[in-house]
C-alpha cells in the first residue's frame, strides 16, 4: 500500500470513528456506565497494571473510559486516539484528573521521547495495517520492567474480524519475557451480557 493509500484509509477510518463517538458509550464496556460493568473493568485494570503512581499510555482511548478509571486509580494517564470527536469526549471525562489526550495514530504515538510504565490497548492492535510493527515501535515507548496490557479478541461469524490470542503471542515472543493470556469471554460483567466469542487480554512484561 503506498503512503498515499495509507493516507487515504486512515482518513476514512478517522472520520468514521467520528460518526460513532456519540453513541460510542452506549455499548456497556464502552461507556462502563452500569456500575456492574464499571467495577467490573476497574478490577481487571488493578491486577493488570503496575502498582500506583504509574505512567500509563492508553492508545486508542476511545472515550476516554479506561482511561478515567485509571487515573481514578492513581494513575498518570497519557491517552491518544486518532478521532477528534473522540479526544473531545475523552477530555470531557478526564478533566480534573492527572492524565492528557493527544490526537494521533495509536500505531505511532504523538509522544516525542516520552517513556511508560505500561502501554494499555484495548480492541485496537487487531485493526492497525501493521500489528508486529506496531508492538516493536510501543515496545520502545516502555521503560525497563514495562508491561504491555492488550485486550483483544475475535468477533463475528460471517466474517470474523479480530486477532487470536495464540497469534498475538507469537508476535510478542521476540518483545517481551513472559506473558500471560486471560480469558474474558466467560466474564459478562466486562460485557454487560454473555458472550460466545473470543475475547482475552495478554498482559506481557519487558
Amino acid at each position: 500500500m503506498t503512503s498515499e493509500n495509507t493516507s487515504s484509509v486512515a482518513a476514512a477510518q478517522e472520520t468514521d470513528w467520528d460518526a460513532r463517538a456519540a453513541a460510542f458509550d452506549d455499548e456497556p464496556d464502552h461507556g462502563l456506565r452500569d456500575p456492574e460493568v464499571r467495577a467490573a473493568w476497574a478490577g481487571r485494570l488493578r491486577a493488570w497494571l503496575p502498582a500506583p503512581p504509574a505512567h500509563v499510555l492508553d492508545l486508542g482511548c476511545g472515550t476516554g473510559s479506561l482511561a478515567l478509571l485509571a487515573a481514578g486509580q492513581g494513575h498518570r494517564v497519557t491517552a491518544v486516539d486518532r478521532s477528534p470527536a473522540m479526544t473531545e469526549r475523552a477530555r470531557a471525562k478526564l478533566t480534573g484528573h492527572p492524565a492528557e489526550v493527544l490526537r494521533g495514530d495509536a500505531g505511532a504515538p504523538p509522544v516525542g521521547g516520552r517513556r511508560f510504565d505500561t502501554v494499555l490497548v484495548r480492541h485496537v492492535l487487531w485493526a492497525l495495517p501493521d500489528p508486529a510493527g506496531a508492538l516493536r515501535h510501543w515496545r520502545e515507548l516502555l521503560r525497563p520492567g514495562g508491561r504491555f496490557v492488550l485486550v483483544e479478541g475475535v468477533w463475528g461469524t460471517l466474517a470474523p474480524v479480530g486477532i487470536p490470542a495464540d497469534r498475538l503471542t507469537a508476535l510478542l515472543e521476540p518483545l517481551v519475557r513472559e506473558a500471560r493470556v486471560e480469558r474474558l469471554s466467560g466474564d459478562s460483567a466486562l460485557w454487560g451480557k454473555e458472550v460466545d466469542d473470543e475475547r482475552y487480554a495478554v498482559v506481557a512484561m519487558v
